[in-house]
C-alpha cells in the first residue's frame, strides 16, 4: 500500500491550486481512494483499498476556524487558489477564515467536498481530470 512518504513527495510538488489534478492522479496511482483534510493543523486521513488508512502528521501550527462558514467568499478564495494565485497555506488560512473544517476528496467519484464545523457541505466540486 502507499505511505506518507509517497504521499508528501507528490505534495511537494504542487506549488498552487492549479497544481492539484496532477496531485490526484500521481495519489490515486499509488493506491489512494480517499482523503479528508482537517484545515486546523493540515493533517489527513488516507484512505485506500481493503479498509487501508494512514494519517500525516500536522503540517503547521492551529488555526482557529470561523463559527460560521461564508460559501460566498470561500467561493472567491477557491478560485484563486486554483488559478495559481495563493499557495497552500494561505489556503488553509482563508479557509479557515471562511468556516471550513475540513475537505474530503473522493478519487472514485473525483469531488471534493468541502464541510463547516456542524458537519454542513458548504461546497462540492468536480476535480479536473489531467
Amino acid at each position: 500500500m502507499f505511505t506518507i512518504e509517497a504521499i508528501e513527495l507528490a505534495h511537494s510538488k504542487i506549488k498552487s491550486g492549479a497544481d492539484f489534478p496532477k496531485y490526484i492522479k500521481e495519489i490515486k496511482g499509488i493506491g489512494v481512494t480517499a482523503f479528508e483534510t482537517w484545515v486546523a493543523d493540515s493533517h489527513t486521513n488516507y484512505y485506500g483499498e481493503n479498509g487501508f488508512h494512514t494519517t500525516s502528521k500536522p503540517q503547521y501550527d492551529v488555526l482557529t476556524i470561523a463559527n460560521k462558514s461564508n460559501k460566498e467568499r470561500f467561493s472567491h478564495y477557491l478560485k484563486n487558489h486554483q488559478q495559481g494565485e495563493t499557495d497552500y497555506f494561505t489556503f488553509c488560512k482563508h479557509c479557515a477564515e471562511t468556516g471550513i473544517e475540513k475537505w474530503v476528496v473522493n478519487l472514485d467519484q473525483m469531488t471534493c467536498t468541502y464541510y463547516d464545523q456542524a458537519e454542513n457541505k458548504v461546497l462540492i466540486e468536480n476535480v479536473p481530470r489531467v
